[in-house]
């Protein structure tokens, strides 16, 4: 789109150029798509990544996708799709403060866990453990967050986004070293994240109070939900202002490590919010080995990929790891369970 001023994507970039920080990743400047694409009159090119995304199916899904708790009652508790709002409010407050490219950093964000199992790391764990007892490489969400965005939407032929973003999405979790200021950004706004929307679903679910949680992280962290989040980005931009890498404190990285064990200990894994994970991984298994002996059973797109050379095992963990929690237990019980024996 023209104005008297010219397009406004340029003058969008030459704006980017003027006031965004050294380390930023610039969108004039993006190392491309696999595939090229005429540029938008309006929209810099990592911005239209953005609007990909939010457009996908994959992204619309996680709205019924677990968290952590699996099938919560109530409207409170976080999914994967306000989970992943909340890592790029987050990220981006912080991108803003440095001057690095918020659009980057919000496409990045909103990308990060599309390709998440239903029931969340359970549903992970399950799919990784197969595949990889049949020597199949195992099962990540990263990558797969990659694989949706590369081959799985648009009917097989993916969203084609921009290297900084694929980057940023398989590099986000805690073993990833993300090319861009801006992955990195998102990689810790995730911890910050997760950490502190799952205590504030743990206090609303009554698994645990604020007195519970040790004051020695409360001490260096806040004594509260909102404190806690407020001082963390705090901590990570002080930390990492004029700097070519974002990190945190010591202190406040030591404190968050140490939280994040307590919750492991006390909510993910020996809590009552994860009494019902052995069901929901037998499901995962059983539909899983269902569809490895019907893979003519799984719907056309899938067939497709099969079809054309993708192996069974591969085939299987996209459709799975694609399903939410709903559709999983609906299969189920399609599957699993006589038709009369169902309670309405």
């Amino acid at each position: 789109m023209e104005t008297k001023y010219g397009c406004i994507r340029e003058m969008l970039e030459e704006m980017e150029e003027k006031t965004l920080s050294p380390y930023a990743a610039l969108s004039k400047y993006t190392k491309g798509r696999d595939r090229a694409e005429r540029k938008c009159d309006i929209r810099p090119e990592y911005q239209r990544d953005r609007d990909k995304i939010l457009h996908s199916k994959a992204f619309r899904r996680m709205k019924h996708k677990t968290q952590v708790f699996l099938a919560p009652e109530g409207d409170h508790y976080r999914t994967r799709l306000t989970h992943t709002l909340e890592v790029a409010q987050i990220a981006r407050t912080i991108s803003k403060a440095l001057r690095l490219n918020e659009d980057l950093t919000e496409a990045i964000a909103l990308g990060h866990d599309l390709g998440h199992t239903p029931f969340g790391h359970s549903g992970e764990a399950v799919l990784d453990r197969l595949c990889k007892e049949r020597g199949a490489g195992g099962f990540d969400h990263s990558e797969q967050s990659v694989r949706i965005v590369e081959v799985l939407e648009k009917d097989g032929e993916g969203l084609n986004l921009t290297k900084e973003v694929r980057d940023g999405i398989l590099n986000h979790q805690t073993s990833g070293h993300p090319k861009t200021l801006e992955g990195q950004v998102v990689r810790l706004s995730d911890k910050i994240a997760y950490l502190n929307h799952d205590v504030d679903d743990a206090i609303r679910g009554g698994l645990l109070t604020e007195a519970d949680i040790p004051k020695e992280y409360t001490d260096v962290l806040g004594k509260n939900v909102h404190d806690r989040l407020n001082n963390l980005i705090h901590d990570v931009i002080r930390s990492s202002v004029g700097r070519d890498h974002i990190e945190m404190s010591p202190d406040y990285q030591k404190a968050m490590l140490g939280l994040r064990s307590w919750m492991f200990r006390h909510v993910y894994i020996g809590g009552k919010a994860k009494e019902e994970e052995g069901k929901a991984k037998k499901m995962i298994e059983l539909l899983f080995l269902y569809y490895m002996d019907h893979p003519e059973e799984m719907p056309g797109e899938y067939q497709r990929l099969y079809a054309e050379g993708t192996e069974l095992i591969r085939v299987v963990c996209d459709y799975i790891s694609g399903m939410t929690d709903n559709y999983a237990i609906e299969k189920f019980e399609e599957l699993f369970v006589p038709a009369g024996w169902h309670v309405r």
